[in-house]
């Protein structure tokens, strides 16, 4: 059951959490803002596109909190269910005759499904609902998907793409986005009109992803579920973000991710930080979404795990999600990304059967 709270009380927690941005600013640590150089209103029709939805499927981050990881993968597999009932012709499940042969095979290696990987995408960072700038609220997360398009890091996907030219995942148009809701929480319904209000001008289909980054204080949740990103109702608070294919009937199919603020118990990284924790928080949460994305794009048919029990139904990022420390922070490693600095979580690579951050 949706639980609606006043427009007073959103008001006020998104007042509270600005005061609480502005006072961690100066930990993103950055040279300049991002410029946001479009602004967008949800319309009604595209509200009318998201009530008219019948295929969506989605894979979840679990947050380091007792009982998230479970819950988690209980959401996860009632996508993976939805995906075999309503694309009849997906592999939502590979058989993996070779997987098992003596004298040893790897639990954790990726399977391909009946669907492919990325080998090109263009990634759109969308700013919904905020006040102050972009590196008060999530660091800088285009400057980070900058560099990674650009480093040896997202070579790691290129043996499931298939392919090793560079250049091939860039940065295009960014956008903030103005959606009248009640309460401060997000449905998923509601970003399905957020998502479309962008892709209808900027494109739909598997060359875009539309990151989609809430505010402080904003919450999220599945439709007609308690299954939520909400720190301030920790009973519901399982997961930290998540990356979703959705299909439309005007535009067709988009792919985009869900990126709450990180900046929380359950989600952030452990300090310090070379960016700030604010930024590394943002950018190892982007990263796990986008090499899910890339290689799992329509979700549950393209690389995942289904060799092992305990990571079955997993992607990428997953097998390769780090420990919490006890206090609520993930212990993430810094590496160099295209010369930079950042502390991210590790991707899971075939070639290694390891968590690697060079290909």
């Amino acid at each position: 059951m949706k639980i609606v709270r006043s427009m007073t009380f959103r008001v006020a927690s998104i007042a509270l959490a600005s005061l609480l941005t502005a006072g961690i600013a100066a930990q993103a640590q950055q040279s300049e803002d991002t410029v946001v150089r479009r602004h967008i209103t949800v319309t009604q029709s595209d509200l009318a596109a998201a009530a008219g939805v019948k295929n969506n499927y989605y894979h979840v981050t679990p947050a380091n909190l007792p009982g998230a990881r479970e819950a988690a993968m209980k959401l996860n597999g009632e996508s993976d269910k939805r995906l075999a009932r309503t694309l009849p012709n997906a592999e939502a499940v590979p058989r993996l005759p070779n997987a098992l042969t003596a004298p040893y095979f790897y639990p954790a290696d990726l399977a391909k499904g009946s669907g492919a990987a990325l080998k090109t995408v263009v990634n759109h960072a969308v700013y919904v609902d905020y006040t102050g700038t972009i590196a008060a609220n999530w660091g800088n997360p285009e400057g980070f998907l900058n560099d990674l398009g650009k480093s040896t890091f997202i070579h790691l996907v290129d043996q499931y793409a298939g392919v090793t030219t560079n250049g091939r995942y860039t940065v295009g148009a960014n956008a903030s986005v103005t959606y009248g809701f009640y309460g401060n929480t997000l449905y998923e319904h509601e970003l399905w009109a957020i998502a479309h209000s962008v892709a209808k001008t900027d494109g739909a289909g598997t060359g875009h992803i539309y990151h989609i980054f809430l505010p402080a204080g904003v919450d999220t949740c599945f439709d007609q579920s308690t299954a939520c990103y909400s720190p301030d109702n920790t009973n519901n608070f399982y997961f930290c973000a998540y990356h979703s294919s959705v299909t439309f009937s005007d535009i067709g199919t988009v792919l985009f991710s869900v990126e709450p603020y990180q900046l929380t118990p359950g989600c952030q990284v452990a300090t310090p930080s070379p960016n700030g924790q604010l930024a590394d928080s943002t950018n190892s949460v982007l990263s796990h979404e986008l090499f899910e994305a890339i290689t799992d794009p329509i979700v549950g048919n393209g690389w995942t795990n289904h060799t092992s029990t305990p990571m079955g139904g997993s992607e990428i990022g997953d097998e390769c999600h780090t420990a919490g420390d006890g206090a609520g922070n993930n212990l993430a490693p810094t590496f160099l990304i295209n010369g930079k600095s950042y502390e991210v979580q590790t991707e899971y690579s075939n070639h290694y059967h390891a968590c690697a951050t060079t290909p």
